[in-house]
């Protein structure tokens, strides 16, 4: 199980990077939204859709769930 949180800022593909704690991408405090604690990205990036983010994995830390 790892915390998982959503970049609030779009990258500029116009997605909002979902993000594992401890990445090195991590959005700063301010910038980001806790999504909750999950066993894989899979069901932190269906949160922030649920949440009305354009979401997408971060390449870096949630490569399974990176699509573009």
């Amino acid at each position: 199980m790892a915390n998982y949180y959503v970049n609030k800022n779009k990258q500029p593909s116009g997605d909002n990077e979902v993000h594992r704690q401890g990445c090195s991408f991590m959005p700063d405090p301010e910038n980001r939204e806790y999504l909750g604690d999950y066993s894989s990205c899979f069901p932190a990036v269906a949160e922030a859709k649920r949440r009305g983010y354009n979401a997408d994995g971060c390449y870096y830390c949630c490569n399974d769930c990176h699509t573009r």
